[in-house]
């Protein structure tokens, strides 16, 4: 295995495989790493490379190098995930109320959506808002929002700071008649490795979420990409 050029430092992501393969069970607790020339010649990387990326997992807790012994595996990475994709609109709203995420707006205009045919009439004009969600430091999703300028006009600096959903949730006159969410896997290109600090092609989840009122026009617009880390799917099938 080779690393593709990224922006992404190669140890963070040797250190990504390997956290991997401690959270699939591949290295499970107590099970002694290959050594030191074998890693290199695995994934193709200089010394200093591994020995960076396992003092990285050594730091999270779940390598131990020994000195004369090798290094062990002593812990497993979480398995939270911080967002659960979920059926219902009130529920959506709870999530990111409950996540709380810390944003950063990285480009905000005003823009037309990409609409597709059958995904309803456009407002006269949007507001543009792109803006990474991040959760205890680490950033878990790109979001590109494209909101009624209408709507956003009436509170520009909440929907700022805030989840845009809760807020037209609770916004009086702003009736959401029909919402609609198609969730696809993907892979990260170099900008959204970037911004996620993940590998270049690294699995993400992609979300495309379009709301619209009671005339079938559409008020919000938003595609998001999650770390595949960040993500849970979860339903009931039926017998």
């Amino acid at each position: 295995m080779h690393f593709a050029d990224s922006p992404v430092p190669r140890y963070a992501q040797l250190s990504d495989v390997m956290r991997q393969r401690i959270a699939r069970g591949t290295w499970p607790r107590g099970h002694r790493l290959p050594a030191l020339p074998d890693l290199m010649a695995e994934f193709g990387v200089a010394r200093v490379t591994v020995r960076q990326a396992v003092d990285l997992l050594a730091r999270e807790g779940l390598l131990s190098p020994q000195q004369g012994r090798g290094t062990f595996v002593t812990g497993a990475p979480s398995r939270e995930r911080i967002i659960t994709v979920v059926t219902t609109l009130d529920e959506l709203a709870r999530v990111y109320e409950d996540t709380q995420p810390r944003i950063v707006n990285i480009d905000e205009s005003v823009g037309s959506p990409p609409l597709g045919a059958g995904e309803g009439t456009p407002a006269d004009r949007y507001a543009f808002m792109r803006r990474v969600h991040l959760r205890d430091g680490k950033p878990y999703c790109v979001i590109n929002i494209y909101l009624d300028e209408r709507i956003f006009r009436q509170s520009p600096q909440a929907f700022r700071k805030k989840t845009v959903i809760p807020l037209l949730k609770a916004m009086k006159g702003v009736r959401i008649a029909a919402a609609h969410q198609v969730l696809t896997i993907s892979s990260a290109d170099m900008e959204v490795a970037q911004l996620l600090e993940l590998p270049v092609n690294a699995p993400v989840a992609e979300v495309r979420r379009i709301f619209q009122d009671a005339a079938g026009t559409v008020i919000y617009l938003a595609d998001v990409t999650y770390r595949g880390d960040a993500i849970r799917l979860e339903m009931d099938l039926k017998p």
